[in-house]
């Protein structure tokens, strides 16, 4: 019997390594579409094909689709740090939305579409007291989560896809960059908060998050959006915690004031502004930082997808550290 395949897009990117993994756990046939220019040396011992897409272009996607007649599309390809509004837009919306016509215009017989979206779609609440729930009305406070709340308004209009909305909040795990910075920060004894405020945060181990996708791809449609975290709500704190525990270091504690840091974040901005890099601190990403509240309600994705987490925030910054320590970036 054949194996049903899989097109895993942003395939050489962080969550997509583990989306591989998990796949190919499952017995599922791999194709994973990377740039020419991608890094793919770390996926080498998995057994995969490699595609190169051109989002661009419907025609090309359709011909790629019709070609292989892939049965699931994992959509995770994306960019977290983009200069303008305008680039976000094309990127995670406007790509997302031609793959979505491919699809649902190619002869195949598709039986899943999941897009890998953000719970920064939805953006934060200010109030301490709820819960982003899958339903909540989204009013997203970075280019980057209006670029994938524009993705799945975009999506919605597809009624014959067999979509699925997976919106992860915070995520972390092996080869995780931007986080890392508060990991190396902590081995190096400091440990930086921004504020005093009180905030609310949630996060999801990625090998958490992979299994889930890779499940949802069997299972009938219940509803189309989940938010995905591991069930658990942590104060501002808990991540330095958990990461000071995994290290056994102790560290000098210390709170910025929010002005200073949107000051260094608006410099960072006018440094790169001339780059084609974006800063990992940077004025988008200062609103994200200083929300009050990510904490959401996963309850529907444990009735209808069977998502149990294995990793809470301690186990997981274990594992990370782990990983991150035998790989020598810590």
């Amino acid at each position: 019997m054949s194996k049903k395949k899989v097109l895993i897009t942003g395939a050489s990117g962080f969550v997509g390594y583990h989306l591989i993994e998990a796949a190919l756990n499952a017995g599922l046939e791999v194709y994973a579409a990377v740039r020419k220019s991608s890094e793919v040396s770390h996926l080498k011992a998995f057994d995969v094909h490699y595609t190169d897409l051109d989002y661009s272009s419907v025609a090309s996607l359709k011909q790629e689709l019709e070609e292989k007649q892939y049965h699931y599309i994992i959509h995770a390809a994306g960019i977290t740090k983009a200069k303008t509004k305008e680039v976000y837009d094309q990127i995670n919306a406007m790509y997302t939305k031609n793959l979505a016509i491919a699809a649902n215009t190619a002869n195949i017989l598709l039986e899943k579409f999941i897009f890998v979206s953000s719970l920064a779609a939805l953006g934060p609440l200010e109030d301490l007291s709820a819960e982003i729930q899958d339903s909540s009305i989204a009013h997203p406070v970075t280019h980057y989560g209006a670029s994938k709340k524009l993705a799945e308004q975009y999506l919605a209009d597809f009624k014959n896809l067999p979509l699925l909305i997976i919106r992860p909040t915070a995520v972390y795990g092996p080869r995780e960059k931007d986080l890392f910075i508060l990991f190396d920060s902590i081995n190096k004894g400091l440990e930086p908060h921004i504020g005093r405020f009180k905030q609310q945060l949630s996060f999801v181990y990625v090998k958490d998050l992979a299994r889930v996708i890779i499940k949802a791809l069997s299972l009938p449609m219940v509803q189309q959006q989940y938010n995905i975290s591991d069930g658990a709500v942590y104060d501002r704190y808990a991540l330095a915690s958990c990461t000071k525990k995994a290290l056994n270091r102790k560290t000098f504690k210390f709170h910025l004031p929010v002005m200073l840091v949107s000051g260094m974040a608006a410099f960072m901005d006018f440094i790169y502004a001339g780059s084609k890099n974006t800063p990992t601190l940077n004025k988008e990403k200062m609103a994200e930082l200083t929300a009050v509240n990510w904490a959401c309600n996963i309850e529907r994705a444990k009735a209808d997808l069977g998502y149990e987490p294995e990793y809470d925030l301690e186990k997981g910054v274990m594992q990370t550290v782990k990983w991150y320590k035998l790989n020598n970036w810590l």
